[in-house]
């Protein structure tokens, strides 16, 4: 990148920045390492085997980030085979990253779905029961509606009838037991997931396997998005730092006098030489471009052309202020009210 052609339009990032990029891509980064160990531990039940899979995990994790601002930094210095390599490097290591994101994402909504499957199967283990009961009921009416009609009324009926209060009590008693189990609570994922399906016509399995793609794809390109402006950041503020100058307007005049006064020994006359022209100093070079119409009165082109930071412009125009050099227009715009030639 030139850095040279946004010089007067970019500054370093503060601090509030820099902490919230920082905490973004750290937060990401351990998302991605934590979704891959959750597929990598799985492959063996072995306490050694997991310590050696989960610290695969790991180094890939931080292996593939690292090749990613191996590639921004790789590019930045015009070595593109460079930066080719670590690009397919990059995409090697995110695939198996995204592989073990989707495994870690899809066995936590399946988890959930397993839950919500227990709980409901509670609930329908208690309704078929009623449901038997009711049946039973309805055949005792029809067996009493059959002694009815032989005449065996003190018989069958007084039976019946005592038969069926003591199954609808066993009811009543089954139905409060169902209604005083805990409400199966649908979590978001697996709500989001049964309106992705309804939405798109497909299968709840299809919908749920293309948000898991999805989210894991996002997570990782999350993470490089991070790491990336960190990379750029730094390597701007490197840019930044060696392009700054060093003046010497700010060194008292005071000094040069004072060296000048001092007494030497054996003081020979020497031949003066014609001198050269004194170089202007940055506030005379700014004043002529004003005068001379060269640039705009604006900070912006007086901060791009001499590479200042605005601050240091903001004092050099409340000095030519103070000096009755700048005044400003109707619209607030400075002008140059000043004499056309500076001394």
């Amino acid at each position: 990148m030139l850095y040279q052609d946004t010089i007067g339009r970019r500054y370093p990032k503060g601090s509030f920045a820099m902490v919230t990029v920082y905490a973004l891509a750290g937060a990401s980064i351990l998302a991605s390492t934590i979704f891959s160990l959750l597929l990598f531990l799985s492959i063996d039940d072995n306490l050694t085997m997991k310590w050696l899979f989960g610290s695969l995990a790991v180094i890939f994790e931080a292996g593939k980030f690292y090749a990613w601002y191996e590639f921004g930094e790789r590019r930045a210095h015009s070595n593109y085979s460079g930066a080719f390599a670590s690009l397919i490097f990059y995409l090697v290591l995110a695939v198996i990253s995204i592989g073990g994101s989707i495994g870690g994402i899809n066995s936590a909504t399946n988890a959930t779905h397993e839950q919500i499957a227990i709980e409901q199967a509670k609930i329908n283990a208690f309704n078929r029961q009623i449901k038997a009961i009711d049946d039973q009921i309805a055949l005792n009416n029809l067996a009493a509606e059959k002694y009815i009609e032989m005449e065996y009324i003190a018989n069958g009926v007084t039976r019946i009838q005592a038969d069926n209060k003591r199954l609808r009590e066993e009811q009543m008693r089954l139905a409060a037991e169902r209604d005083s189990l805990p409400p199966v609570a649908q979590g978001s994922i697996v709500g989001l997931i049964d309106s992705l399906a309804k939405m798109l016509g497909i299968k709840t399995d299809e919908a749920q396997l293309g948000l898991v793609v999805f989210l894991s794809i996002l997570l990782d390109f999350f993470a490089a998005f991070f790491v990336g402006v960190i990379g750029e950041e730094l390597r701007f503020r490197n840019f930044w730092r060696d392009s700054r100058t060093v003046t010497i307007d700010a060194i008292p005049e005071d000094i040069t006098t004072y060296t000048a006064a001092l007494p030497l020994k054996d003081e020979e006359p020497e031949i003066q030489e014609p001198s050269e022209p004194e170089k202007p100093s940055l506030h005379q070079e700014i004043a002529r471009a004003l005068a001379s119409g060269e640039l705009t009165c604006s900070k912006k082109a007086v901060s791009r052309r001499f590479r200042l930071h605005l601050n240091e412009v903001n004092m050099i125009f409340d000095e030519f202020q103070e000096k009755g050099l700048l005044g400003r227009k109707a619209n607030q715009h400075f002008q140059w009210i000043g004499p056309e030639e500076i001394a």
